[in-house]
């Protein structure tokens, strides 16, 4: 069984990390590279850096905050917001970045995923699903979660799979920063539709959580923000308690050279 992964996500607004409740209420949470640097240490995965307000404000990711995080680390960086078209995208990988993430363009552009899995390689594509639960399943958002879209969350990931998407970064709108767990209903519902990676985001606030999004969400990788941010949990603590599961996961660094 290949090692589960754990992700930081790096919300940024002006060159600066934040991070709130359910998309909204957006509070400082530190420098980011100060974080890629410490990240990089403590071992996390991967990280993931998203310009929560590119798309809203109609503009590329801010390319100076992903060339000083990128200057930083040793892992899978992946960059998100923003990415309108493939020149965004090509601006995003020259700065640093290894993978990129789309959200918004992919709905209102689908075959975007195509061009840039033939140019780039699936690889290197991640497409974002923000979704909300509603009677008959979780709708699909855009717009850092502004527009609700008449698409369903699992259905969308089949059609990106099917467009070239490598990885499915899939977030909870109802339990982003609540600390209450992810929502292991849905991470299941899309892992189980679709072949390819799928990375589970919102809500972890406990150990537990992510035992229970490995075993009964079936998520290949799980994302945090404020778990790691505000240093409650180190990373290392974290994959040992995974490991007392049976769940594989890559080994933490030596501390102190040992």
């Amino acid at each position: 069984m290949l090692a589960k992964r754990l992700i930081a996500c790096l919300d940024v607004r002006d060159g600066a990390v934040v991070k709130g409740v359910n998309f909204e209420r957006l509070r400082d949470a530190g420098d980011p590279a100060a974080l890629a640097r410490r990240y990089n240490v403590e071992g996390v995965d991967e990280l993931v850096l998203l310009d929560v307000t590119a798309t809203i404000e109609a503009r590329r990711a801010i390319v100076p905050t992903i060339t000083a995080v990128s200057h930083e680390l040793f892992i899978p960086l992946t960059v998100g917001g923003g990415i309108r078209c493939e020149a965004d995208a090509a601006s995003i990988l020259d700065a640093g970045a290894d993978k990129i993430s789309v959200n918004t363009a992919a709905l209102a552009d689908p075959d975007l995923i195509s061009r840039l899995a033939n140019r780039y390689g699936r690889q290197a594509v991640v497409v974002a699903i923000d979704a909300k639960r509603h009677a008959d399943g979780w709708g699909v958002f855009a717009r850092s979660g502004l527009a609700a879209t008449a698409r369903d969350a699992v259905d969308w990931a089949r059609e990106a799979e099917d467009r070239g998407a490598g990885e499915i970064l899939l977030t909870s709108i109802d339990r982003d920063g609540t600390r209450a767990g992810f929502d292991c209903e849905l991470t299941a519902g899309v892992a189980e539709a679709v072949s390819i990676p799928v990375i589970a985001s919102g809500g972890a606030g406990r150990f537990a959580h992510f035992v229970e999004v490995f075993t009964t969400g079936n998520a290949d990788a799980a994302l945090a923000a404020s778990i790691f941010h505000f240093s409650e949990h180190a990373v290392s603590a974290l994959k040992a308690r995974l490991a007392e599961h049976g769940i594989p996961v890559r080994p933490a660094p030596a501390v102190n050279g040992c």
